[in-house]
């Protein structure tokens, strides 16, 4: 497997392995709403996985901007991987080159809504350990940060997603 930036040519599949992986159309319309929205979409952070053995879009990764009291920081998701390579680490490579991807572009912290027996692998820690809050207080249990190099321990308060997500 190859991890790469999303070329345009890559746009129909992500949709396609969005979908499957999800087993809805909601998250692969979120992407695309995120993809025209120019605040929020970041180009060097959306990253596709692609078959070694055939070139095919695998999985797909997304960070993109949000906010912590008005400072941006990231929001991660969604995290796509397609369902017959669900289970050999496409997911976790693909978490692990977008992390390393915000780090290099001197991004303070990563924030997502996910499963905290998955994501704290990755260096994810509760959300409020780092005084951040979610939008939606029933998030608090599943509400995680990832500081990264350029954060600041002084960074806290309200955390805001992209407005596309609103329409979830």
């Amino acid at each position: 497997m190859l991890i790469r930036r999303e070329t345009p040519a890559d746009i129909d599949a992500i949709r396609t392995v969005t979908a499957a992986a999800f087993q809805r159309v909601d998250e692969a319309a979120l992407v695309d709403a995120l993809r025209a929205d120019d605040t929020a979409w970041l180009p060097a952070l959306s990253l596709v996985a692609v078959s070694a053995a055939d070139g095919s879009v695998v999985g797909h990764v997304l960070a993109t901007r949000a906010t912590v009291d008005g400072v941006p920081v990231l929001g991660l998701g969604p995290v796509s991987v397609r369902p017959d390579h669900q289970g050999r680490g496409v997911g976790s490579a693909l978490v692990h080159a977008v992390l390393g991807a915000a780090d290099a572009l001197d991004e303070p912290l990563v924030a997502l809504l996910g499963s905290r027996d998955y994501y704290t692998r990755f260096g994810f820690r509760l959300a409020a350990d780092f005084g951040i809050t979610p939008p939606v207080a029933e998030w608090t249990p599943h509400f995680q940060v990832r500081a990264l190099a350029a954060h600041d321990p002084r960074l806290r308060g309200t955390f805001a997603y992209a407005d596309a997500f609103d329409d979830l």
